[in-house]
């Protein structure tokens, strides 16, 4: 079933991850980042990881040399079937049930926008089929640890808590806790979990059925994608309804902040810029903020400040509070690019004020990796001024690529970027600058505080050369899953 030799199994703990996407095969959002990039990084940690996803239509073209593992009769309304298949690197299980999956587009919404009416069942029945997997069976032999990814995977962990046998030690990953799988609890009766598991200490929510929360009741250990956002969650106001269970269970959570990808997002190596460069070649960063500019229909001049965002467009994101102040950016003569896509409102309001400003601001809706890559490599500084933000990723790229993050103290922003005050600044320390609270006045003072360092060239490349010797790499997460999941089977003996 997987490439490595039983004998260094029996070295290694033998991780289950279950996610609904990964990267490179199906990517919505930082989740296929991370569930794309750790597995290799534990790997020198001693953990050996085989990932199950779903099987989506651009996962089942992308398998090779597949073989069958498991199959079932029936999962929620249909038979599926279990193959196993590497890519990219990375050992894969694909759930490969056409009723659930077998739909093009988005994994999770309709084409007219809204979520798919039986996403309950769908991803309860990844979830099934993973609980199955990981207590093995006379052909396959158990995995250690079943490592859950989000509420899409959740159900993975209470199907283990209610198997009568041994079972695997349980993790649960929270990437984003404003998702939840929320649903009716007509769907309980289908779910095929006693009811033991419908009631206020199990999955029960405010009269409806919730899976993150059955993860949350039933892992035996949570972790959040940064220290920052454990704690935060753990309080009404960002705990999203959910902050006393994380109470109940904060001897039992812990943040780990995510890293990144340094072979995709890497400016010494990167085949989606016109120029690479390093810490000793910054120079060669102009060529690619000239290519920028010239993409958006900006004009071209590498003494004019050059802010750039690649975020989803959302009130969480804080992107209403930087549309109001393009206006005086411009006429201050800084260029502003955008990429991304999602509320219609902040669309608009970015297109009209490229139209206003056609030679400061341009703007492109929808998503371009290789255009993220430009963006990240010719803009002078980036802007995140997320009103709660789980880790975050793109201030980690924008370090790695010496481009100055403005971001909100939150999350895993306030665990990543050092501030620019004095204090840092005297000690040639500072990477970015950081504000708080998330307000339209304190996002218009850090806006200020970028403008006058600017200028300041030996300071600006200083910041440029700290962000890029900034360790945002997976190895040290890698090396605290480790010793979580070390110490969980420990503690099982």
């Amino acid at each position: 079933m997987h490439a490595t030799s039983d004998a260094a199994y029996n070295l290694m703990i033998r991780v289950l991850a279950v996610a609904s996407e990964v990267y490179p095969l199906i990517k919505t959002g930082g989740l296929a980042d991370v569930t794309g990039a750790l597995p290799p990084a534990l790997a020198a940690c001693g953990v050996a990881v085989t990932t199950l996803l779903p099987g989506y239509p651009p996962v089942m073209d992308a398998l090779t040399d597949a073989t069958l593992v498991r199959r079932f009769a029936d999962l929620f309304g249909g038979p599926a079937r279990v193959m196993s298949s590497k890519h990219a690197g990375l050992d894969l299980l694909v759930l490969d049930a056409p009723h659930l999956f077998g739909r093009d587009g988005n994994p999770y919404l309709a084409p007219d926008g809204r979520e798919w009416p039986d996403n309950g069942l769908r991803f309860a029945g990844l979830g099934a089929a993973a609980a199955a997997l990981a207590v093995g069976s006379s052909s396959e032999p158990a995995y250690d640890i079943l490592h859950a990814h989000d509420w899409q995977a959740a159900l993975a962990v209470a199907y283990l808590k209610f198997h009568d046998g041994t079972r695997p030690a349980t993790v649960l990953t929270i990437h984003n806790l404003a998702f939840q799988g929320r649903y009716k609890t007509s769907l309980f009766t289908r779910l095929g979990l006693p009811k033991a598991a419908l009631s206020i200490e199990g999955m029960e929510f405010h009269g409806d059925i919730n899976f993150l929360k059955a993860g949350l009741v039933y892992a035996d250990y949570l972790t959040t994608v940064s220290p920052t956002y454990a704690r935060e969650i753990t309080s009404p106001v960002d705990g999203m309804g959910l902050d006393g269970v994380l109470r109940q269970r904060s001897t039992a959570l812990s943040g780990i902040l995510n890293g990144i990808d340094e072979q995709v997002w890497n400016p010494e190596t990167d085949a989606l810029i016109p120029a690479p460069f390093d810490r000793v070649r910054l120079s060669r960063r102009r060529i690619n903020k000239t290519a920028l500019q010239e993409r958006f229909g900006l004009q071209a001049d590498p003494h004019r400040l050059l802010l750039g965002v690649v975020s989803r467009m959302t009130t969480q994101k804080g992107l209403d509070l930087l549309i109001p102040r393009l206006d005086e950016l411009a006429q201050a003569g800084v260029q502003v690019v955008i990429l991304g896509a999602g509320d219609h409102a902040l669309e608009h309001g970015f297109i009209q004020a490229a139209a206003r400003w056609p030679d400061a601001i341009g703007c492109q809706i929808g998503y371009n990796e290789p255009l993220a890559h430009l963006v990240q490599a010719g803009s002078d500084a980036l802007l995140v001024p997320s009103r709660f933000e789980p880790c975050g990723l793109t201030q980690m790229y924008a370090l790695r690529y010496g481009t100055i993050p403005v971001v909100a103290r939150v999350g895993g922003l306030a665990d990543t970027v050092i501030d620019a005050n004095e204090a840092a600044l005297s000690a040639g320390v500072a990477t970015g600058l950081q504000f708080a609270p998330v307000s339209s006045d304190r996002f218009w003072t850090a806006m200020q505080r970028l403008l006058a360092l600017w200028p300041q060239r030996k300071v600006w490349e200083r910041m440029q050369r700290n962000a890029m010797a900034a360790d945002v790499s997976w190895r040290r997460p890698a090396q605290h899953y480790s010793a979580l999941y070390q110490s969980l089977l420990t503690s099982r003996r």
